[in-house]
């Protein structure tokens, strides 16, 4: 999967790519002529704002169509009874944030989900005190997530236990800055406000 681009950014009116020089923190809108120059304004169709939707959730965990489709297959077909049964929504957004490459992301590792990939396939990261370079791999609670001891005099990670230090406590992670690890303690609660997780679902239920 490509790096995010700014264009894309503008084209979904949300700043997904992770750059702090976003374009569209400039320019926050579509690319192409303003709504007011144009002479027939456009009207987004019912379609058009699930496809959105589907486009701004898939890109922003750096999904390919079949890769994303897939992960909204096994959370409606995930049926869940009783009193603690999380709706599809939440279970699609519990995979997504699950997976290895979101984790280091989520972790502080990496400024990016793509940077988080990269550190996954060059096999930096280890599950459990094992090399892992499956990007998709999904983490469980319990499972400690961290950078191997070879990698981390690399400059990708030079200055890490500084930042680590500095970020706000998570209910998902744990994050140990001197052993430069994190630990799996919990799932999601809630699905991210940038997402019409419910649009989504539509697309795919068409």
């Amino acid at each position: 999967m490509s790096r995010i681009t700014c264009k894309t950014c503008r084209r979904l009116g949300e700043s997904l790519c992770g750059r702090e020089k976003c374009a569209f923190k400039k320019r926050p809108y579509a690319p192409g002529k303003l709504d007011s120059e144009r002479k027939h304004r456009s009207q987004v169709s019912e379609y058009g704002e699930q496809l959105r939707a589907k486009q701004k959730m898939r890109i922003t965990y750096g999904l390919m169509e079949k890769q994303f489709s897939m992960y909204v297959k096994r959370a409606t077909a995930r049926h869940e009874t009783g009193e603690g049964a999380a709706p599809t929504a939440l279970k699609l957004a519990r995979e997504l944030e699950a997976r290895l490459d979101n984790v280091v992301y989520r972790a502080g590792f990496a400024n990016t989900r793509a940077l988080g990939r990269q550190l996954v396939s060059h096999g930096h990261i280890l599950v459990n005190g094992r090399r892992n370079s499956i990007a998709s791999h999904q983490v469980k609670i319990g499972d400690v997530i961290s950078i191997r001891e070879g990698s981390k005099s690399a400059k990708v990670f030079v200055g890490l236990t500084e930042k680590l230090a500095a970020m706000a406590p998570s209910h998902v992670l744990t994050v140990d800055p001197a052993k430069l690890s994190a630990t799996v303690k919990g799932v999601v609660r809630e699905v991210e406000p940038m997402f019409d997780t419910q649009k989504v679902l539509e697309y795919y239920s068409r």
